[in-house]
């Protein structure tokens, strides 16, 4: 009988370890109502570095879980009433996550699951789950259509030139695309103006649930700048004067921050321009007749008149910068022939394809609205009107830098054809040309217009840099856009 009796309470020892889950590494688990566990703990691996993650796949106000893990082996059930080695994992916006060491493994022990639906993740890599820092960057919009990059998600793989054998970049550009995928999605929703979506867990699991707006015509790699490889999509489809809400997830389970932008009106005329091999940084609408047999222009149909003046131009350029001892010599301990090259390349296709952009036709009030007429030294960031906050200072309007056009009016480059529909021009930042002026040498006569003279003639001024001594990103905006969906001049 004693025999039986130890018997019997070595079952009812065991017995509650015996009916956890376990939760392998690399898993990713998702529990509803119907599917969790009874009693709903897990087991977690022994790790010298595991992270444990969850993510709400729906929101239910009557109960919120709460989850509580422990990598000690004398804790069976983490709670609630806390204990030695027992944490709680803080949830934001429907995700958390624990990291540590489990040399003997864990226990993770959820409370409340009612009728939320989510997922838990175990890894040695990091949180499976997770509200990525990065933002997607926004390239620019048509009436119906939109050009948008994920963050970089590998390094350029530009190889600084040295010498002697300094050779630099030929004018058409060629790339070789990396061969580890980006992994990442695109999603979009019109603004939520009801909340019920911001009301959710701003989770991937909860953006997979929804229906993601527009049509993604184009994915590809695409090397836009010397930060590195993104994912560039061309969406289509989309309604026009309206405003979208874009996120990227990565893995299926990592989503970045929100960004936010807005389509054109209907009567909007310009068509996109993109994937230049010789101009990475272009994706905009530009002032050119619609094209033939398609919805948009890149390196396949771009008229020659517009991109021979350009190759030769950056083609002279390189001519002439290498007649220095570039890589022997130094003109600069900061900045080389290679650097002079790229800012000299981004300034000239900035300048070269006159971007089209639009006020807000919904809110002439806000800060896309419309620039006022040029006077004799253009346009700066900040105009003459004035209004008071609600604490009673007086505070400036900050404006775009558009210039209106009227149809047949003369383009600003004289290598594009006159169109015969009015738009407005969003002037170049004048922070591409001091970038292009500051990386070259002297010998090259690269020069820019000054600020207090005429040149908001020609670019916008003020939005970045002050234009004043020790001005640097001390601008009106301090920024060619935001992620609004603002974009304040042509940075390219």
């Amino acid at each position: 009988m004693l025999l039986e009796a130890v018997l019997w309470l070595l079952s009812i020892a065991v017995a509650p370890a015996a009916a956890q889950t376990a939760l392998g590494i690399d898993s990713i688990s998702s529990f509803n109502a119907d599917t969790v566990p009874d009693p709903p703990t897990f087991t977690l691996p022994s790790s010298s570095n595991l992270s444990v993650s969850v993510a709400f796949c729906s929101s239910n106000s009557d109960s919120t879980p709460r989850f509580f893990v422990t990598n000690s082996s004398a804790v069976s059930t983490p709670s609630a009433s806390g204990g030695d080695n027992v944490y709680e994992i803080d949830l934001t916006d429907g995700y958390g996550n624990f990291t540590g060491l489990f040399e003997e493994g864990g226990v993770l022990a959820v409370e409340d699951a009612g009728e939320t639906t989510f997922e838990i993740g175990v890894s040695e890599n990091g949180p499976i789950h997770q509200s990525l820092d990065q933002l997607p960057l926004l390239g620019d919009t048509t009436s119906n259509q939109a050009i948008i990059f994920s963050p970089t998600f590998e390094l350029s793989g530009w190889a600084e030139p040295s010498y002697p054998n300094y050779t630099l970049p030929d004018a058409n550009l060629t790339f070789t695309e990396p061969s580890s995928s980006s992994n990442f999605t695109i999603f979009l929703v019109e603004t939520d103006t009801s909340g019920s979506l911001s009301s959710l867990p701003q989770t991937a699991c909860v953006l997979a649930s929804q229906t993601s707006a527009g049509t993604v015509t184009n994915e590809s790699a695409w090397l836009r700048d010397d930060l590195g490889w993104r994912t560039q999509w061309i969406i289509e489809g989309l309604t026009p004067s309206t405003n979208y809400t874009a996120y990227v997830v990565r893995a299926g389970t990592q989503v970045s921050q929100p960004m936010y932008f807005a389509t054109k009106s209907a009567t909007f005329n310009c068509p996109l321009v993109s994937s230049l091999p010789f101009c990475p940084n272009i994706a905009y609408p530009v002032p050119l007749p619609f094209p033939e047999s398609t919805t948009r222009y890149d390196a396949s149909n771009i008229p020659d008149s517009i991109t021979d003046p350009l190759l030769s131009s950056i083609t002279n350029l390189t001519v002439s910068l290498t007649s220095f001892a570039c890589g022997r010599d130094l003109y600069s301990p900061l900045v080389t022939c290679a650097d002079c090259q790229r800012e000299y390349r981004r300034w000239l296709c900035t300048v070269s394809f006159p971007r089209c952009g639009e006020a807000s036709p919904s809110n002439p009030d806000a800060v896309t609205s419309a620039a006022p007429n040029p006077t004799a030294t253009g346009i700066g960031a900040v105009t003459h009107h004035s209004k008071h906050n609600k604490d009673g200072a007086e505070t400036s309007t900050v404006r775009s830098a558009l210039v209106p056009q009227a149809s047949g009016s003369a383009p600003r480059n004289s290598n594009f054809p006159t169109v015969d529909y009015p738009y407005s021009m969003l002037l170049p930042c004048l922070e591409t040309c001091t970038a292009a002026d500051r990386a070259c040498p002297n010998f090259l006569g690269f020069k820019c217009p000054v600020m207090r003279f005429n040149a908001a003639a020609s670019y916008g001024v003020g939005y970045v840099d002050s234009g004043k001594e020790d001005g640097e990103g001390d601008g009106a905006v301090s920024s060619l856009q935001d992620r609004y969906g603002n974009i304040w001049c042509n940075g390219g």
